[in-house]
């Protein structure tokens, strides 16, 4: 179900971006005056009355005007402010769904990137966690359904991952952290693509790059000299690390393994993505430089659909290429699927998906097509001569059954579901999942995504980012997205860098200092006795084999 207006006003406190995103979610559009449609005017009034949020929705239709309202109380235990959006966007998409006969969709109003760490900060403030340890899932799952309105099955999934991921997130400490180092470069760029990278250059540009991006990683390396910082994940992404040619790409390789690696290094990724880079040379160089994790993304396996989104590589390819990968060692191997590409339906996306699995990848990130500002096809579309319609997109209730038989399948076959996230506008409104066999996780995606560990970004549209305890927020500095201005530029994104690190890690080592004139002999903050959500992470730790207990993890939400 749809619902076109042909005028929106808003009125009372400005809460246009939220109430954009719940009309975006339930498809209400505006169209010309002189369109078809179903009311002539919507307006939204909202007000905040002490701890109530009153919102009323009026709309008029052949001369006929229609109110509706309703009111929410703020939860005491959170944040007003956040309380107040939660609510403005929890009675619009009650009003308009009750009462429009608008279908529910599976996030209700949860629209943010990072859903799980709502879960995990309960989690850590207590909340759902026994006197005893025990994680009581369907509380929590109940409240995320409560609160944001979500589908079972999405409140059931958002519990798990959160979960699985306490252990990696919790590893390390303070001065543990993970280095991305980014190569803008791609051999052609695909039809959905937004990612800020570049058509391979010719070798002169490219040394160039190289020039600057080894500038960039001493400097990110005298940094992790000077704080003591111990790395845990070294990511290579970009773009794609192996457009790169031969002769770059292992200079590449050796400077990031020189600078970056030690005996603290846990995982050493690096994104193949496009199967035909991936030659014998490169597989040997990393396996050279210690890789222990190798990404090479089919995206599908129908050639049709490879053509027209302007992959340059084969079926074939692919799966010479994971094959040698494969032979050459026994580093984790992740690929890639996207649901909901144009042109393709359930049975093209089941066939994909089966052939991947025979191969038995180590891990599979299942991925939502999202029509990305920037894209070709968002560029296309924005077109007038070209409407949505023209790229053959599947419906929402199309790629949600693709979903459906993808964790169906994955769960018989042993993965588990253990990051997450999700991006505006993607097909059937789901979100993005990475599977994997039990030991086979991402722990770079899982810091990354949960934003609690320091992230140093080097290369082209590197972002570095540094939780601040001390403000509570993150601290970021990101590398230009466009080439020339990072090649010029250099000195200021490596300075910018600096400073955030200086600014957070000075509050952090003066707290750490006056922690231990303060506690001596015990680190803890409560006098040696280990708080409910510690008890869990100790459990967790020593049982990380058998992390889905019913003795650890209380069972799922009933009917």
């Amino acid at each position: 179900m749809s619902m076109k207006i042909k005028t929106l006003r808003l009125r009372g406190y400005d809460f246009s971006k939220i109430i954009g995103e719940v009309l975006r979610s339930l498809n209400i559009e505006t169209v010309k005056a002189d369109a078809v449609a179903d009311f002539d005017r919507l307006e939204i009034f909202n007000e905040v009355i002490g701890a109530k949020i009153v919102t009323r929705i009026k709309v008029l239709a052949n001369g006929v005007e229609s109110v509706f309202k309703k009111s929410s109380t703020a939860r005491p235990d959170e944040r007003f402010g956040a309380e107040v959006n939660r609510l403005v966007k929890k009675n619009l998409y009650q009003l308009l769904a009750d009462n429009f006969g608008l279908d529910y969709v599976p996030y209700g109003i949860l629209h943010g990137v990072r859903p799980t760490k709502i879960i995990q900060r309960w989690l850590g403030e207590g909340y759902g966690v026994t006197s005893h340890g025990v994680i009581d899932r369907d509380k929590i799952c109940r409240r995320i359904r409560s609160d944001y309105l979500t589908a079972r099955d999405k409140a059931e999934l958002l519990t798990e991952v959160s979960i699985r991921q306490l252990p990696i997130l919790n590893s390390g400490d303070k001065k543990t952290v993970g280095v991305y180092v980014g190569i803008p470069f791609c051999k052609t760029r695909c039809l959905y693509c937004s990612f800020p990278s570049h058509v391979l250059p010719d070798d002169n540009k490219i040394a160039e790059f190289m020039t600057v991006l080894t500038r960039d990683i001493e400097a990110a390396a005298d940094e992790i000299k000077r704080y003591g910082f111990k790395v845990q994940t070294i990511y290579v992404g970009g773009g794609t690390p192996t457009a790169l040619p031969e002769n770059f790409f292992a200079a590449m390789l050796e400077t990031v393994h020189k600078n970056f690696y030690g005996e603290s290094v846990e995982e050493f990724t690096v994104e193949g993505g496009r199967p035909d880079t991936i030659t014998a040379e490169k597989i040997s160089v990393m396996k050279n430089f210690d890789v222990t994790r190798v990404s090479v993304n089919p995206q599908t396996m129908q050639q049709r659909t490879l053509d027209f989104i302007g992959r340059k590589h084969t079926v074939e390819d692919f799966t010479r290429a994971f094959n040698e990968l494969r032979a050459a060692s026994d580093w984790k191997i992740n690929t890639d699927l996207i649901l909901g590409l144009p042109g393709e339906r359930f049975d093209d996306f089941k066939d994909s998906l089966e052939k991947v699995l025979a191969l038995e990848p180590d891990d599979i990130t299942l991925h939502a097509l999202a029509i990305k500002r920037g894209s070709k096809l968002q560029v296309r579309i924005a077109d007038e001569l070209n409407k949505l319609e023209d790229f053959n997109l599947p419906s929402d209730n199309e790629v949600r059954k693709m979903e459906e038989f993808a964790e169906k399948i994955l769960r018989g076959k042993n993965y588990l579901p253990y990051y997450l996230y999700r991006q505006g506008y993607s097909s059937g409104q789901i979100e993005n999942v990475g599977w994997c066999k039990r030991g086979a996780e991402g722990i770079y995606n899982i810091q990354m995504m949960g934003e609690r560990q320091t992230i140093l970004g080097t290369g082209g549209a590197a972002s570095t980012k540094v939780p601040d305890p001390v403000n509570k927020k993150i601290q970021t500095a990101f590398n230009a997205k466009d080439l020339t201005t990072y090649l010029r530029d250099i000195e200021k994104y490596i300075g910018r860098r600096e400073n955030i690190l200086a600014e957070v890690y000075r509050q952090v080592d003066s707290e750490n200092s006056r922690d231990d004139n303060e506690n001596p002999a015990d680190d803890n903050s409560n006098g040696g006795k280990k708080s409910s959500f510690d008890k869990v992470i100790s459990a967790i730790d020593d049982i990380s084999d058998v992390i889905d207990a019913i003795g650890l993890i209380a069972g799922k939400e009933g009917d």
